[in-house]
C-alpha cells in the first residue's frame, strides 16, 4: 500500500484541486482525504509543495519498435515515458514491418506487457503505408488496436481516406491524420521562407499542411468519423479547425510543445536538431497555436516523440531526418512557456495532456477518483532544471542546455512507483 501525504492534487476533469492524501492499493485509487501514517503502508510519499496530478497520456510517440531499435525500443521508450511524467502512450504504425497485420501487432501487445507504463499501439490505415489499400482494419482492431494512423505519410487518394473514416466510425475508434500534402512540399522540415533560403533549402509550405487538413474536416463532416488532426503548426490551420468544429465536424487537433515553444529560427542556431515535420514556423504562428489551446480549438499536447541517433541528424540540414524527442521535456516546456508566461492555468494544461487524449481513444485514466486506476505524478512545478541526459536511447532535442521549469519527482503506474527523480 502507498500513501501519498499532504500533495497539491490537481484532476482537471472534475476541477478538484486541494490538499490531500492519497492511499493506493492493488493498483488502484483506494481513498482520498487525510490519513495518519500507519505500518501498513508500504511507502510513504512526501508530497508537500508539490503537485499530484493524473498519470499523462501521449497520443502520439515513435518507439521504432520493430526494425530501427537503434534509435528506441519498447524498452527504453517506455523508460523515457516513466521519466517524463507519461503513464500512458500511444505508438505509431510506421515501424519495420509496418504495424499493418495482426502477427505484427500481437507481437508488440505481448511485449509491452510487463512495461513500467501503459504502451498502446495504432495500425496503419493503409497496407504498408503505401495509400493504396485499406489494411483489415476490423481484424486489427479485435487484435488491440486502439486506433489507425499512416502517421508519417499523408494518405493521398482522398477516395481511400472517405472509405477510411467510414471505417473508422463503425469500430468506434478514431484515426490519426499526419496532413502534408507531398505536392507542396519542396524539402521537409524546414518552413519555406527566409529561413528555408538561408539554410539553402527549398522548405515546407504550411500550404501543405492547410490542404489536406481542409479536406479531411469536411470528410469527417460528412461521415461522422472521429479524426486526429496530428501535429498541427501554422495559424491558417488553426482558423480552419475552428471553423470546422463550429460546423460540427468530430474534429480533435493535436499540439507538439516544439510548436508551441519555438519558432523556425530555432533551425538556423541548432541544424538538424530543429528539423521536424511539420516544420516549426513563425512567431504568428507560434502565438496563434498557444491562442488554439487557450480557446480549445486545439485539444491535445501530444510530443511525437521521434528518436533518431546522432549519426543520422549529423548528415546535415537537407539528408538528416526530421523529428525530435520528446517525452522527458514536454510536461517542463508547457509549464515554462505556456503556464509561467500566462497563457494557461495549470489545471487547463493537464487538461491537454491527460483528459483529452484520454476522451479522444476512449481510454481509461486522464482523471483521479477513488476506484480508478492508480496512474499518477507527483511534479514540482517551480523547480528549475537543465536539460542535459535522457531516458531515450537518442538524444535529439533542441532544447539541450536550455533552463526550464517544472520537474517530474514521481510517476506512479497501476499503483507502482516507476519513476522517482534521483
Amino acid at each position: 500500500m502507498i500513501l501519498i501525504k499532504d500533495g497539491r492534487v490537481i484532476d482537471p476533469r472534475s476541477g478538484m484541486d486541494e490538499i490531500l492524501d492519497i492511499v493506493i492499493r492493488d493498483g488502484m485509487i483506494a481513498d482520498m482525504g487525510k490519513f495518519q501514517r500507519s505500518e501498513e503502508m508500504d511507502t510513504v510519499i512526501d508530497a508537500r509543495g508539490k503537485i499530484v496530478a493524473p498519470g499523462l497520456i501521449d497520443v502520439h510517440v515513435h518507439f521504432r519498435d520493430p526494425g530501427f531499435t537503434y534509435k528506441e525500443d519498447l524498452e527504453t521508450g517506455a523508460r523515457a515515458a516513466a521519466a517524463g511524467g507519461f503513464t500512458t502512450v500511444v505508438c505509431m504504425a510506421n515501424t519495420n514491418p509496418v504495424v499493418d497485420s495482426e502477427e505484427v501487432l500481437t507481437d508488440l501487445i505481448a511485449r509491452a506487457k510487463d512495461l513500467p507504463v501503459r504502451v498502446l499501439n495504432t495500425a496503419a490505415v493503409t497496407k504498408g503505408l503505401k495509400s493504396q489499400e485499406l489494411t483489415d482494419m476490423e481484424a486489427l482492431k479485435r487484435a488491440g488496436a486502439v486506433g489507425f494512423t499512416d502517421d508519417g505519410i499523408p494518405i493521398r487518394d482522398v477516395g481511400l481516406v472517405l472509405e477510411a473514416m467510414k471505417k473508422v466510425k463503425e469500430l468506434g475508434v478514431p484515426v490519426s491524420l499526419h496532413e502534408e500534402d507531398p505536392e507542396l512540399v519542396g524539402s521537409p522540415g524546414v518552413n519555406a521562407g527566409r529561413v528555408a533560403q538561408a539554410m539553402g533549402v527549398k522548405g515546407a509550405s504550411a500550404l501543405a499542411e492547410q490542404t489536406l487538413i481542409a479536406r479531411d474536416c469536411l470528410l469527417a463532416l460528412e461521415t461522422g468519423a472521429r479524426i486526429n488532426i496530428q501535429h498541427i503548426s501554422s495559424k491558417v490551420s488553426v482558423e480552419l479547425i475552428r471553423m470546422m468544429k463550429g460546423m460540427g465536424a468530430p474534429v480533435y487537433a493535436e499540439v507538439t510543445p516544439q510548436h508551441f515553444s519555438l519558432t523556425e529560427d530555432m533551425v538556423l542556431q541548432k541544424g538538424s536538431l530543429a528539423k521536424v515535420n511539420p516544420p516549426l514556423r513563425t512567431e504568428e504562428d507560434r502565438y496563434a497555436l498557444i491562442r488554439g489551446l487557450k480557446e480549445d480549438v486545439i485539444d491535445v499536447i501530444a510530443t511525437d516523440h521521434a528518436p533518431h541517433s546522432k549519426k543520422e541528424k549529423d548528415r546535415g540540414i537537407d539528408k538528416a531526418p526530421s523529428g525530435l524527442i520528446g517525452l522527458e521535456t514536454a510536461l517542463a516546456l508547457g509549464i515554462t512557456y505556456l503556464v509561467r508566461k500566462g497563457h494557461m492555468t495549470l489545471s487547463h494544461l493537464l487538461e491537454k495532456m491527460t483528459v483529452k487524449p484520454a476522451e479522444l481513444y476512449g481510454l481509461d485514466g486522464g482523471t483521479i477518483k477513488v476506484g480508478g486506476r492508480a496512474d499518477l505524478i507527483i511534479f514540482d512545478e517551480r523547480e528549475k532544471w537543465v536539460v542535459e541526459r535522457f531516458h531515450s536511447k537518442s538524444e535529439n532535442s533542441p532544447f539541450v542546455g536550455m533552463e526550464l521549469a517544472g520537474k517530474v519527482k514521481y510517476t506512479v503506474c497501476g499503483g507502482r512507483v516507476v519513476y522517482q527523480d534521483s
